[in-house]
């Protein structure tokens, strides 16, 4: 006698409108009805009605629900969708479905992806104030670092889920870093914290078939009429949180979605970048093209009176993502947010990634002066984050934190030569150059003092920048010199799943 699948699915009528609801997961104990948008619940048997199910803000993603891949030589199914807000924009987890019946969560992740699976707890968890950003604490006998904590709310849900918070209550959300790249997740949306750890990986890494037809995309609602001037404005990137106006300058969130009311703000002394927007080149063996560009300036604590900038491009690969090509005085790099937290020394003067250790170069304030295109994260003029920028050789780390979150990202100098190669700005070489990422090493004495000639030259016009504005230019408003020009970071936007 046939034994029955025991991960069947379940079918009921919805209890607001008659439609069929399914639930494929024996642990799913909440849906939102595909017709009626009605939230029920399931005990049993039996569906309960709770309310009805605010609209989904379309963010354009190419995932959907049936989506399916594979994951650790495991097949899933996205069978369910979870669009949360915070204080800095919104973000999407989905929910999926294992062969053996047990669940998994593809969420966004600083422009990327993190795949995770439930944790078992082996103990009581404390309150979320317990753990505090830039700290370190053990779970399950693993050290994590704290990087990011903060209240987010339930904007709206599609599908089956494991569990349901309610619509537009507050709820705190932690999310923890180890050195060796695990993302572990304390969501207190339910009693006691659900846990889920999970690490990085690329969507074609997944192998997702049933992905939104992108030849048969409805375009409508991603064109729409600037607030501040009315000049027609289009989002190519299903994941922008924010954009600029073309003809205005007007930076405006799009965190909430296109249709409402849109925010946005004036941005005065536009910035021109060097490498303009749209323009595609070849990086570390892909395609990219600018997305995006922020000019932000730095502040040295011990020094106010010193203030230096610096130029980010947004680089965006359909496949990899997003990494950051950064412009400073002393050079050019490419660098991306880590998934892993890097472990920094006690006393702050060193940071250990991945098996390599990188000393401190300098502390120091950033702000946003100015941006341009499109970005992942909600992005405004004026943000402010605390950083510290460590070198290893040609490798980079840097450290950016907010009260709420810290973000880590690590690339490597790249000389002005290959900027001005992968994107075909042969007639820009001499305004890209910058501070040559080549070791002196192995360099002939002719070599090097003409290098100490060159230094010694830019030493004495320095003192002649007093007319360079680091607010809209890579350069410092001190006479003195520095080691460096700006920060190796990419992303301000934080360390959580957004």
């Amino acid at each position: 006698m046939a034994t029955e699948n025991p991960q069947r699915a379940y079918r009921a009528p919805c209890p607001g409108c008659g439609a069929p609801v399914e639930f494929r997961s024996a642990q799913s104990t909440h849906a939102v009805c595909g017709f009626c948008k009605s939230t029920v619940v399931r005990s049993g048997d039996k569906l309960a009605r709770l309310g009805k199910m605010a609209e989904l803000f379309d963010d354009h993603s190419p995932l959907q629900l049936m989506a399916s891949g594979t994951w650790n030589k495991k097949s899933f199914t996205l069978i369910g969708r979870l669009q949360y807000k915070y204080g800095e924009g919104t973000w999407t987890e989905w929910y999926a479905i294992l062969p053996d019946g047990s669940n998994a969560f593809l969420s966004e992740d600083n422009g990327a992806y993190v795949f995770s699976v439930p944790q078992a707890i082996q103990r009581s968890m404390p309150d979320a104030s317990a753990f505090r950003v830039g700290g370190t604490t053990a779970l399950n006998g693993k050290s994590f670092s704290v990087a990011s904590n903060n209240m987010v709310s339930l904007l709206s849900a599609q599908g089956e889920l494991p569990h349901l918070p309610a619509l537009g209550t507050p709820f705190a959300m932690v999310e923890l870093r180890s050195a060796d790249g695990e993302v572990l997740s304390i969501d207190y949306g339910s009693q006691p914290p659900q846990l889920a750890v999970g690490r990085s990986v690329q969507l074609e890494d997944l192998k997702l078939s049933g992905l939104k037809d992108e030849s048969a995309k409805d375009e409508k609602g991603r064109q729409f009429a600037c607030p501040n001037c009315g000049a027609q404005i289009e989002v190519t990137l299903a994941q922008s949180k924010s954009i600029t106006c073309r003809s205005c300058s007007s930076l405006i969130d799009l965190s909430q979605g296109i249709g409402g009311e849109l925010k946005h703000a004036m941005q005065d002394e536009p910035v021109q970048p060097l490498i303009p927007l749209g323009t595609i080149g070849q990086l570390q063996g892909a395609q990219w093209q600018v997305v995006g560009f922020q000019h932000r300036m730095g502040t040295d604590p011990s020094d106010p009176d010193e203030h230096f900038g610096w130029d980010e491009y947004l680089l965006y690969n359909q496949k990899r993502g997003f990494i950051f090509l950064v412009d400073s005085v002393d050079g050019w790099s490419v660098v991306k947010p880590t998934t892993g937290a890097p472990v920094m020394a006690e006393s702050g003067q060193s940071a250990t990634y991945l098996g390599t250790k990188y000393q401190l170069k300098e502390t120091y304030t950033a702000e946003t002066n100015y941006v341009a295109g499109e970005f992942y994260w909600q992005v405004t003029r004026g943000q402010k984050t605390s950083n510290r920028d460590f070198t290893g050789g040609n490798n980079l780390l840097s450290l950016e934190q907010t009260p709420n979150e810290v973000t880590w990202s690590s690339g490597s100098k790249i000389a002005s030569e290959e900027v001005a190669k992968a994107f075909k700005l042969d007639d820009k070489k001499d305004l890209l150059k910058r501070g040559d990422a080549k070791s002196i090493s192995g360099m002939g004495c002719g070599t090097i003092i003409i290098i100490l000639l060159v230094i010694l030259l830019f030493l004495g016009l320095i003192s002649r920048c007093s007319s360079c504005d680091p607010n809209v230019e890579n350069c410092s408003s001190s006479s003195s010199s520095r080691s460096s020009g700006g920060s190796f970071g990419g992303s301000s936007s934080g360390g959580g799943h957004k």
